[in-house]
């Protein structure tokens, strides 16, 4: 058993109408502390936004999530919240939100490979 890392990790959802509290799994984001290391993979079903909310913008919200991509991965383009040591980036990102782009509450587990574990989950979830 010591060669497995303990993660943990948040779906990410697509709320487009807030108010109605109705939402759709794009992607995953995992983190583990021992293994040093945090990603995230995500994928917006164009038809599912557009039967959530057609008004929605399919770009706009990719922009937002590949800003999400570059705070995990530490770019300088992810501002102050990207240079924030990996666990701060974690918990920020998989904070409770009331905005279009929200994660559900942290979920842990044991792992070999969180690379293949973020695959793994972003197929149970999202695909």
């Amino acid at each position: 058993m010591q060669d497995r890392y303990t993660y943990e990790y948040a779906v990410i959802r697509i709320v487009p109408k807030v108010e109605r509290e109705e939402f759709f799994n794009v992607g995953v984001i995992l983190f583990s502390k021992r293994k040093k290391f945090i990603g995230i993979k995500y994928h917006i079903n164009a038809e599912k936004l557009k039967a959530f909310a057609a008004e929605s913008e399919l770009e706009t919200l990719n922009n937002y999530l590949k800003a999400w991509q570059l705070i995990c991965e530490g770019e300088p383009l992810g501002g102050k919240i990207g240079k924030m040591e990996l666990s701060d980036r974690f918990r920020w990102l998989a904070a409770c939100r009331s905005t279009i782009i929200q994660s559900s509450k942290t979920h842990s587990g044991l792992c070999y490979n969180p690379e293949k574990t973020l695959e793994d989950l972003f197929k149970s979830y999202v695909s």
